[in-house]
């Protein structure tokens, strides 16, 4: 059950969902009902399961989309599904129970997901399945414990005699690691995108559990822009607002067309690094909404110009530039780099057997 929300987590979510709907994953989850419903308008068919709670004004939406929705604590549950009475749709909704083990963000608690799934089941609407979400999945005492409330909870649901279709807890991280149960379903979020969690990477955790399940993945994205503009600035000249940089020695600067309105933020300036001719170079000065400046003067051969190409995430060469290297500089995670692309930035589709979704795009930026 890949996770398509946020675009895809920044790569563009209806043609990725049209692609993973294409390769046989069974459903797609999403965390608002607005997602949901641009997916279904876009015309993907497979089962979408909306991962947090709903107004309880959208149940007719989600009942006329065929969605399947995410329930709760009891008054959460209580809400929609008097909503759902209220319009006579009851019947045709789907609730997927989401379970507190331990994340302290939502779910019901372990000792109410009988009262809970009782009340689905006595309104009419189907139990399509119970879920819960880890913590903190490489501390093994943590995950532990949240396992253990997962099945005591499964437990409680099976000597009430409530038919439990789908369990799911397992996402990137213990999919790489294997270290819960399978049970019927999994949800991939970054590892769908080739991206391995930056918690199985941090310093002092051993790769030796993981390294053999991440083998064959590779990034889905690269971010790559073309100079708009290549000027040699004297010795003393500074770059951008502020500013925060000026040339120590005559300097080669080169400006790239994109910046913080296209999720390539501040927190990058005088920081990130980007690749050109498969050498890296400093950025410099402060990213603006609409342009980023690097510095150019190291790059070897003949001077470089608006005709080469920088990779800020991605490979060139032999070179390489991750979501995780960006995230260090950024004091965030790769999560965050990715799903931060704005809309704005072109998405070119790269496919074998064409671009699924490339019909938003001119035929000239596809390939």
């Amino acid at each position: 059950m890949p996770v398509v929300k946020a675009e895809a987590y920044g790569h563009g979510m209806v043609p990725v969902a049209r692609a993973l709907e294409g390769a046989g994953a069974s459903a797609l989850c999403v965390a608002t009902l607005d997602e949901a419903i641009t997916l279904r308008t876009a015309g993907l068919r497979s089962e979408i399961l909306v991962l947090y709670p709903i107004p309880p004004a959208g149940v007719v939406d989600a009942a006329d989309h065929r969605l399947t929705i995410v329930g709760g604590g009891p008054s959460v549950v209580a809400a929609t599904l008097a909503a759902a009475a209220d319009a006579g749709i009851a019947g045709r909704l789907s609730i997927e129970l989401e379970v507190e083990t331990g994340l302290g963000r939502g779910g019901a608690a372990p000792d109410a997901v009988v009262e809970v799934a009782g009340a689905v089941v006595a309104a009419g609407a189907r139990l399509s399945g119970v879920w819960s979400h880890l913590q903190e999945t490489e501390v093994e005492a943590i995950t532990a414990e949240q396992v253990s409330r997962f099945e005591a909870a499964l437990a409680a649901l099976a000597a009430a005699g409530i038919a439990v279709p789908r369990r799911h807890l397992a996402a990137s991280a213990a999919i790489l690691l294997g270290s819960v149960p399978r049970y019927d379903a999994v949800r991939p979020g970054l590892i769908t995108y080739g991206l391995i969690p930056d918690e199985l990477t941090d310093a002092g955790y051993g790769e030796a559990s993981f390294a053999d399940a991440a083998t064959r993945l590779r990034p889905v994205l690269a971010l790559k822009a073309r100079p708009v503009r290549v000027a040699d600035l004297p010795a003393g000249h500074g770059v951008s607002y502020g500013p925060t940089w000026r040339a120590e020695r005559p300097s080669r600067i080169a400006t790239l067309p994109l910046g913080y309105g296209d999720g390539w933020p501040r927190a990058l300036s005088n920081r990130g690094q980007v690749l050109v001719r498969g050498i890296r170079v400093p950025t410099i000065g402060n990213v603006a909404m609409d342009a980023t400046m690097i510095d150019v003067t190291d790059v070897p051969g003949r001077p470089v110009d608006t005709d080469d190409e920088v990779v800020l995430v991605g490979r060139q060469g032999t070179a390489e530039i991750t979501a995780a290297d960006v995230a260090r500089w950024r004091n965030t995670n790769s999560w965050e780099v990715v799903t931060a692309m704005s809309a704005r930035l072109t998405r070119v589709y790269d496919a074998p057997a064409g671009p699924p979704g490339s019909d938003a795009f001119p035929p000239q930026e596809t390939r």
